[in-house]
């Protein structure tokens, strides 16, 4: 792919030259990229699926605050705010001249609909629990809007900035599941179901403009036909590239720039831990000693992957490496299964998403797992059945899958998330973690979280998922870090 004309016919042709307008050498301004994953819907504030955030997250839809490529908090629609002395009230300060795609203004009335809505009954909200300690939102002016807390929660500003908490229009919120209205800097021309999806500029964009005018997402879920459309210049850039044993190819390809950043991607051995056997702490532990970390991510990621022994990100400052308490050690495994009552193993479901981390992942686990005894029956589903069946249903036993919300062990704390932990110890250390405010206090309560998931074995703690992709040399704004599941390409351009 090329961003300029390289060459011109000369010969004398003076007349051809003459005719080349400016527009002939300016960069590209359309982008075609690589998704493993079609999202089920286009709307983030009523579905679980990081899809969907791939594809809306700041292109389409904007919340109050929003993640950085760093990590960090920054201003999204609000411009500014302020935190009262007791921690309880956030005054929000919009920005002026905002409109939603349709052409209607965006002001205060739209961020208490949202954020209302958000815990409202019959919300189909996936994360409504952390904006569980809102008591009101308030219309102060148009541009003003006050959110009044139960109880302080340190986390606030983080939770408004991820996709479940997107300001909408009461008008359009209905249908935004198949015809997304948002602020951003972005809007939807197409969606070609099972195929791609379109995105045109936001021509009449509060913010500062994209530098793209189309963006068009393209579902690829095999591996050999992603390596075939990235080498053919087909796809320009493909984060959480399904093929990561091609990336020394593409590394050592002059068009191609490989990407290995971070996710806030823990990826678990997901357990039930309401279904016998499971319900057992010995079971649960004996099934982390017979998981080789190494080999499932040398086997399933081609060596990409940091291996984690609690649910927690091991870039993240609190992070402590509990790996040791669940290291591999079948004989270990086989004991504690005896110990439990299952002296000869017993039977149970692997059900697998899509993804290639699972697939791959699942078959090396299950092997594993059979030689101490457990006997797992592999069902591959398509990312709606896993939902429906596992996330919703809670109908497995296992699965494997990448939890790529940011700082979401809080998860832990909802008895009735779908691997079904309760523990009233682990709800007060979130509970007194939502009311801490010194940082120190605050790291403390983080680390006594992730060995309390770790002491209890909830889990099989594999890897945090590394963003690993790759991108067209010459494009540039590319997120090389995912703080959230979010391909944003409101900063990204050609280079000349």
């Amino acid at each position: 792919m090329t961003s300029i004309v390289k060459a011109l016919a000369f010969a004398g042709a003076l007349a051809v030259t003459s005719a080349l307008t400016p527009a002939a050498f300016a960069a590209k301004t359309d982008i075609n990229v690589g998704l493993p994953l079609e999202p089920p819907n286009l709307d983030p504030t009523s579905g679980a699926a990081g899809a969907i955030d791939s594809v809306t997250y700041s292109n389409i839809f904007e919340g109050l605050t929003r993640f950085g490529p760093d990590g960090g908090i920054n201003p999204g629609l609000a411009q500014s705010w302020t935190i009262s002395d007791d921690g309880l009230v956030y005054t929000f300060k919009l920005h002026e001249g905002v409109k939603f795609s349709d052409g209607t203004d965006m002001n205060a009335d739209d961020v208490k609909f949202s954020l209302d809505r958000i815990g409202a009954e019959g919300s189909t909200n996936a994360q409504k629990a952390l904006y569980a300690d809102i008591a009101s939102v308030e219309v102060v002016d148009p541009l003003t809007v006050k959110v009044t807390l139960t109880k302080p929660n340190g986390n606030i500003l983080f939770n408004l900035a991820w996709g479940d908490a997107v300001i909408v229009a009461p008008e359009s919120a209905d249908n935004n599941a198949t015809n997304p209205v948002g602020t951003g800097a972005f809007v939807l021309k197409n969606w070609a179901k099972g195929d791609q999806i379109e995105l045109a500029r936001n021509e009449n964009y509060w913010g500062e403009p994209a530098k793209l005018d189309k963006v068009v997402f393209k579902v690829i879920a095999d591996p050999n036909a992603a390596f075939a459309a990235v080498m053919a210049g087909d796809v320009d850039s493909y984060m959480a590239f399904p093929a990561p044993e091609n990336l020394p190819q593409f590394d050592a390809d002059p068009r191609f720039r490989v990407v290995a950043g971070s996710t806030e991607g823990e990826t678990i051995l997901s357990t039930n831990n309401k279904m016998p056997p499971f319900d057992n702490i010995k079971v649960r532990e004996a099934l982390a000693h017979a998981i080789d970390r190494k080999a499932i991510i040398d086997g399933a990621m081609f060596g990409y992957g940091t291996p984690i022994g609690t649910h927690f990100a091991p870039h993240h400052p609190s992070y402590v490496d509990l790996t040791a308490q669940s290291n591999f050690d079948p004989e270990k495994a086989k004991a504690l299964l005896a110990e439990a009552g299952f002296p000869d193993g017993f039977k149970t479901t692997l059900k697998l998403p899509p993804p290639s981390y699972a697939r791959r992942g699942g078959e090396i686990i299950a092997s594993q797992l059979r030689n101490v005894g457990i006997e797992t029956e592999i069902s591959n589903l398509e990312w709606a059945q896993w939902l429906e069946q596992v996330f919703k249903g809670k109908d497995f036993g296992l699965t494997i899958v990448s939890h790529t919300e940011p700082l979401d062990i809080g998860i832990y704390a909802r008895p009735d998330y779908y691997f079904q932990y309760d523990s009233a110890e682990f709800q007060k250390i979130m509970e007194d973690l939502n009311n801490a405010t010194d940082p120190q206090e605050r790291n403390r309560l983080l680390q006594v979280a992730q060995k309390k998931i770790a002491d209890d074995y909830v889990n099989g703690y594999l890897f945090q998922l590394a963003n690993t992709g790759v991108v067209n040399a010459k494009l540039m704004g590319v997120w090389e870090n995912a703080p959230t599941q979010a391909a944003d390409m409101t900063g990204v351009y050609w280079a000349d």
